[in-house]
């Protein structure tokens, strides 16, 4: 038992001098004494000769003592005669010392070695690439595909064109990913995945790439998928004209009724390439009346510009005329599209961006009245047509077409919705007991937003609510309805009004929030970022400090494209205001960026 316990604790001891001595062996090569970093490298691989081979052998290469280093490696292939990749070492051994062609014949042998496992394969790859050897990494993956037919491709294929594009081979690899999907061993989706982070947004790639592609579709005109991944070539280069006749010529030629047209406009419109969508809806809406998807691509064009609009911050008065005709001429021509989304967008346009809110009421009192408008829509369409009674000042309206669908759906969200709008215009016209009243019920609401919402509000009118001193609250609640109502030079001005009668007022950061809803929807992102600062520099710890936070977030992402930025207030909100509603959000995008940065 003395002996049992003294053995162990001679192993011991033995272990912490070897580990003392490595580290002597490492601080003397580090200091280019390589002598005597050598002399105990060579003892103590005497002693174990896998713990410190791999040091030993870098520390003769570094010294240039080749034929020690030749020795080394024989003598563990000795050790080891079944382990192939020591070949790798010997090689380089041999590179070091400039014989070349002895090294290439043991890289060569090691790619030989390569018998159909995939395993075996995938090892054999990745010691090339730890030893700077990307050629031969590619001739293993080249070996093993030949060896095992081009279905190995879908095992290979991305792995193959990242090391022929990192060795500058650019025009193999995209011709890797293309004969990959020959056989449909890669979806569309995959390939294009792989293809961005191989080519990026660098130009000179994007048009070798490009010269690939269509060399391989002028050989095979008929193979769609050259024809989907050229298209996608020409979106990254920004090339939208040419990405539209490429899927003009592949919808005519393949017969396709306009559907790859329909998709190609849905995806420019998320881009924000208006015009080119509306030019791919009017090739469709040329196919003429009869076609299958005249109707469905006249709608959706529509749709597009009503886009185009919303989001663009110069767009002319003019514009929102002309659309407002063409939506009058749709639905005059096709009356049972008043049943559908189309109304609605039809209102909106009249409403907001044409000023005529008592047209828009006429538009949607229409398409409620229409037999075939389902239940939910009609709901829908008398939220809206609340919303712009509002516009138009005829409050009294509003409320009631706001409680009619609080009545017809008194268990849906939509019933919650309306209760709350009905609660908030009682808010603006200052009737507070009434509005809290109905806010309280809706607290516990089921649309998680609605509750926020009210919670809010309550909040906001319990706060400012000083026995009978209610002026302020009038005043801020006077400029919500004004705001609503898109006055928003009259809004600003009653707010200054606001902020000069009642300086240290708590109302002061709604005040802020109210400006930078403002600024946003004048599409001043700068200056709406000032006010959300300000929220969270002097009322972080308020009821507005993580709203702020997290509108700065969207604004940065959404709006400037500052992925950076908005993922610093997402952290931010996270770190400040753990308890927050905006949490779970917050984490999801996120994670959205940290993909887009990191495909």
């Amino acid at each position: 038992m003395k002996w049992g316990l003294l053995g162990a604790l001679i192993f011991v001891v033995n272990i912490a001098l070897a580990q003392n001595t490595v580290s002597a062996a490492r601080q003397f090569a580090a200091d280019k004494n390589y002598d005597k970093s050598i002399d105990v490298y060579k003892e103590l691989y005497g002693l174990s000769p896998d713990s410190v081979y791999a040091e030993y052998l870098h520390t003769l290469l570094a010294a240039k003592k080749y034929k020690p280093a030749e020795q080394l490696v024989d003598k563990q292939m000795n050790l080891y005669p079944l382990n192939p990749f020591l070949r790798i070492d010997l090689g380089l051994v041999y590179e070091a010392e400039g014989k070349d062609a002895k090294a290439q014949d043991q890289y060569e042998a090691l790619v030989n070695s390569v018998n159909g496992d995939d395993m075996y394969t995938q090892r054999i790859v990745n010691a090339f690439i730890e030893a700077g050897k990307d050629n031969y990494a590619i001739f293993t993956y080249e070996k093993a595909i030949q060896l095992l037919g081009s279905a190995f491709l879908y095992v290979y294929g991305g792995p193959l064109a990242r090391l022929y594009t990192k060795t500058g081979q650019l025009e193999k690899a995209v011709e890797v990913l293309l004969a990959n999907n020959q056989g449909q061993y890669m979806n569309i989706d995959n390939a294009k995945a792989l293809m961005l982070e191989l080519v990026g947004t660098d130009s000179a790639k994007l048009e070798q790439t490009e010269k690939v592609l269509v060399k391989k579709l002028n050989e095979h005109p008929e193979n769609t998928y050259y024809s989907e991944i050229l298209t996608w070539i020409y979106t990254q280069k920004n090339d939208w004209d040419g990405a539209l006749l490429q899927i003009e010529a592949v919808d005519e030629r393949n017969n396709e009724d306009g559907l790859r047209l329909m998709s190609f406009a849905r995806m420019a419109t998320t881009a924000h390439q208006y015009d080119i969508a509306a030019k791919a809806w009017d090739n469709v809406v040329a196919k003429g009346a009869d076609h299958p998807n005249y109707l469905q691509a006249r709608s959706e064009k529509l749709g597009t510009v009503l886009t185009k609009i919303k989001n663009e911050t110069d767009y002319r008065q003019g514009e929102a005329d002309s659309l407002a005709v063409l939506y009058d001429s749709f639905l005059t021509e096709f009356p049972k599209y008043y049943a559908q989304q189309t109304a609605s967008d039809y209102a909106l346009l009249l409403a907001v961006y044409d000023n005529n809110a008592p047209k828009a009421i006429a538009v949607l009192k229409k398409a409620i009245a229409e037999p075939d408008t389902r239940r939910s829509m009609s709901g829908a369409f008398k939220m809206q047509m609340g919303d712009y009674y509002v516009l138009t000042g005829n409050i009294w309206e509003a409320s009631l077409t706001y409680s009619q669908v609080d009545k017809d759906f008194v268990q849906d969200p939509m019933g919650e919705d309306a209760r709350f709008r009905n609660a908030r215009l009682a808010y603006y016209r200052g009737d507070f007991d009434w509005a809290q009243r109905q806010l309280n019920r809706l607290k516990s609401a089921t649309s998680e937003l609605i509750a926020n919402d009210a919670i809010y509000l309550s909040v906001l009118i319990t706060e400012n609510v000083e026995d009978t001193v209610t002026l302020p609250l009038q005043r801020f609640a006077h400029a919500g309805l004004l705001e609503f109502q898109n006055k928003d030079k009259e809004t600003e001005e009653l707010l200054d009004s606001l902020t000069k009668a009642f300086p240290e007022h708590p109302l002061n950061d709604d005040i802020l929030m109210m400006r930078s809803d403002i600024a946003v929807k004048h599409h001043d992102y700068n200056k709406a970022l000032g006010y959300l600062k300000t929220i969270y520099e002097k009322y972080k710890d308020d009821v507005l400090g993580d709203d702020a936070v997290y509108k700065m977030a969207e604004i940065y992402e959404n709006d400037l494209h500052q992925h950076d930025q908005a993922k610093h207030y997402y952290e931010q909100l996270i770190i400040d205001y753990p308890g927050s509603t905006f949490v779970q959000s917050a984490r999801q995008k996120l994670a959205e960026l940290n993909n887009k940065v990191n495909p």
